[in-house]
């Protein structure tokens, strides 16, 4: 929801798999006033050889130089203020807990 208040007029917003629960908890506010859409992509008809050229731009030129910023990595005894900031709403990224 907080991605559709940012969309420009006229803009798109792309949806990419089930990661937490096929939920939009949204209103239809934003497509109807601002004319924004919403993209599903549809990865899973891709042919193999596209796939294999998006990753290989996704490992290459595409790649985000910033990437590692948005994982944070800990242990089960780092865990509990990694939860609390997500539960407090204040979480960027990934936490990558290490089970060892």
């Amino acid at each position: 929801a907080t991605l559709l208040k940012a969309t420009k007029r006229g803009g798109a917003v792309a949806s990419t798999g089930l990661v937490d629960s096929a939920d939009l908890p949204t209103s239809v506010f934003p497509f109807i006033l601002r004319g924004v859409s919403l993209l599903g992509i549809d990865s899973g008809f891709t042919p193999t050889e596209l796939r294999r050229e998006i990753w290989n731009k996704l490992a290459g030129d595409w790649k985000l130089s910033q990437l590692g910023q948005l994982k944070i990595d800990c242990n089960l005894e780092g865990l509990d203020p990694e939860i609390d900031k997500i539960l407090a709403g204040g979480q960027r990224g990934r936490v990558v807990v290490d089970l060892q």
